[in-house]
């Protein structure tokens, strides 16, 4: 499809809306992750209803993996990723995310639903009644141990971004809080890394199968890295107290979207 052909496709008003959308989502998987709760959904509903769904997840990509990478670069400067820990992270992550994209289209999606809203809801309760897990940096697990964990975490969460993807970065925070023991904050400095590589390794899939709107992708992408930039900023100045607590929010408001979704399913 011609660049300017995709912008044809919607209207004034429907373009703004997607990029405060794109904005706001950056903020927020800056801080946690989980923006693909806000953009994913808003992009689903402005693009056109015969773009497959391959476009639609191909173009949230390009977005979130600008976002993401300023988000990185931002915490980087400040946090010196453990190699241990983001060595296996996102090498793992690449290559579940690739598989994961090559999956999307023969796993349906309704099947995957109900397991996303169990798993967020069981990950939402543990932080909630665990309120000191994460708010200090206390690593558990030491040498081949802590590898196979990071490994683990990276493999698993990046085939579930390839697949589908909202609530990828809060996957990636609890896991490493509640596994590997890290703090809410060090856990988003590895997340930014791990997400920002499931993007890319998805995004790369997407695009090779010529499904994606790389014109709106990058109008979205700019304002995504605005709010990651932002995002990552107030994390770093208000540490894991704050983290944790937009963590539940975000937790508790992508499950409440998973429910109603699953209940339209069902009547």
């Amino acid at each position: 499809m011609p660049l300017l052909a995709e912008l044809t496709q919607l209207s004034a008003l429907t373009f703004v809306l997607l990029i405060g959308a794109a904005f706001v989502a950056g903020w927020v998987d800056a801080v946690v992750g989980g923006g693909g709760l806000i953009q994913l959904p808003a992009l689903l509903t402005a693009m056109p209803s015969d773009a497959s769904s391959g476009a639609v997840l191909g173009t949230n990509k390009i977005a979130s993996a600008a976002g993401t990478a300023v988000s990185s670069w931002t915490y980087v400067r400040r946090i010196t990723p453990v190699a241990a820990t983001a060595g296996p992270l996102v090498v793992c992550a690449l290559g579940g995310s690739a598989a994961g994209a090559a999956m999307a289209s023969l796993i349906p999606k309704p099947w995957l639903t109900p397991i996303v809203l169990v798993a967020l809801l069981a990950v939402g309760a543990y932080t909630l009644l665990k309120p000191s897990m994460g708010l200090e940096h206390a690593p558990r697990h030491q040498g081949r141990s802590h590898l196979l964990r990071a490994g683990g975490i990276g493999a698993g969460v990046g085939v579930y971004d390839g697949i589908l993807g909202p609530g990828t970065g809060s996957f990636f925070i609890i896991l490493m809080v509640s596994l590997l023991g890290y703090g809410f904050l060090e856990a988003s400095v590895h997340a930014k890394l791990a997400n920002l590589t499931t993007n890319v390794g998805a995004l790369l899939v997407f695009g090779l199968q010529g499904q994606v709107w790389w014109l709106l992708g990058g109008v979205l992408a700019l304002a995504n890295l605005s709010g990651g930039f932002l995002g990552a900023r107030l994390a770093l100045r208000l540490g894991s107290r704050f983290v944790r607590i937009v963590f539940l929010v975000v937790t508790g408001a992508l499950a409440a979207r998973l429910a109603v979704d699953t209940a339209l399913m069902l009547l």
